[in-house]
């Protein structure tokens, strides 16, 4: 059987011309702004809820940076924001309120959403005031998410929404929800399907807590009892939100969030090390930051192709798959490193950092699509399958 093999590209990307003071710049807002309390906040960080950081973030002109003016936005490259991205998440900066609104559903509706929602929602994004989370996985759908069974009903002046949405990231802190819902009855697996734009305070939504085995709460259980919604929430064109969900998990998986997760430890173990480290320590710091950089010449290229209007889908996935190795690796390696006595219930920043990262690493490679799922993606997006 005759197999054509596709291939991924890697594109080189331009820095912005300022884009060292615009390191400096960010730096210099994350000295005034950021706590440095707890070195736990430090890991893991596009995932830690701080009201006044975001709304001073906000109003620095750090977030809906690549939106245009005329919403509020900063009119700014996707360059420009790949670099305040990467001193925010390598300084452990707490940005895990706005990031979804952020990343995905402010490009999402200027893309699709309609001048009503662009005006409704995206300033309030820009600001910091508005939150937004993603509605996707379901009880049964999971990392299959053609199998949503969630429902839109079409009636007299807009949608009724029934069904439930599993493992929704920040929804006890968003003010909206993007979700993905079976519109047309009867339909199966990619067709049929289309997005919203929920406002959470809609009578009839429930959100319920998930906590995980360290105690955190960032997952929810979120349960639609004959919501009212009208027509304008409606995102893009009715069933096509297949095609558009996936365009946005390109945008989700292939940002700097996903090799920096672990950073903070790596850092904190360096200086623990010191200048001149033993030939077992410093093989490990080599072998980290070498893929450190690697996993970030990746990422660029990925921002690169988007820069030009390109899908970068397959490379996105693959980027995704690899940073969330590395990130569990760093622990690992670290962990293994550290020595003998070393007390993972210590009061040392590297130890706080290290122990909550081991309980919480494993999940690191669930979020954005199971490793597996993303394997399959980039063997079909190849043609080896």
């Amino acid at each position: 059987m005759h197999m054509t093999v596709q291939t991924f590209s890697v594109e080189t990307l331009t820095p912005p011309p300022d884009a060292t003071a615009l390191r400096n710049q960010v730096r210099a807002f994350i000295t005034a702004n950021i706590k440095r309390d707890d070195p736990r906040r430090l890991v893991n960080s596009w995932a830690v809820p701080d009201h006044d950081f975001t709304r001073a973030l906000g109003e620095a002109g750090y977030i809906g940076m690549v939106l245009p003016t005329e919403y509020g936005g900063g009119g700014r490259s996707q360059t420009e924001r790949y670099v305040v991205l990467e001193e925010l998440l390598a300084a452990g900066a707490p940005v895990g309120l706005h990031w979804i609104a952020d990343r995905q559903t402010g490009p999402l509706l200027l893309k699709y959403g309609t001048e009503t929602q662009r005006k409704r929602y995206l300033p309030g994004i820009v600001q910091g005031k508005i939150f937004a989370c993603i509605g996707l996985s379901e009880p049964g759908a999971g990392s299959d998410l053609s199998a949503v069974r969630m429902r839109a009903d079409k009636v007299p002046g807009g949608w009724r929404l029934n069904g439930q949405k599993l493992w929704t990231t920040n929804a006890h802190h968003a003010h909206l929800m993007l979700a993905l819902v079976r519109s047309e009855r009867g339909s199966e697996r990619h067709a049929g399907l289309s997005q919203y734009l929920i406002e959470l305070a809609t009578p009839g939504i429930t959100i319920r807590p998930i906590i995980d085995l360290a105690g955190g709460h960032d997952f929810n259980e979120v349960f639609f009892e004959d919501v009212f919604v009208d027509e304008d929430a409606l995102v893009g064109t009715e069933g096509q939100g297949w095609a558009q969900a996936t365009a946005e998990l390109t945008l989700e998986r292939a940002g700097p969030e996903r090799y920096i997760s672990s950073l903070g430890v790596l850092l904190e173990f360096i200086r623990m090390a010191g200048p001149a480290p033993d030939a077992a320590t410093a093989s490990v710091i080599g072998k980290l930051t070498a893929e450190l950089w690697t996993l970030r010449q990746m990422s660029m290229s990925v921002l690169a192709k988007l820069a030009s209007g390109e899908d970068p889908a397959l490379e996105a996935t693959i980027v995704k798959d690899l940073g969330n190795l590395y990130e569990q690796e760093v622990v690992r390696a670290i962990q293994a490193a550290t020595p003998s006595g070393f007390d993972l219930m210590g009061d040392s920043a590297c130890a706080k950092m290290l122990s909550l990262l081991v309980q919480v690493a494993p999940s690191f490679s669930l979020r954005g699509g199971t490793r597996e799922i993303l394997r399959g993606i980039v063997a079909k997006g190849l043609g080896l399958r």
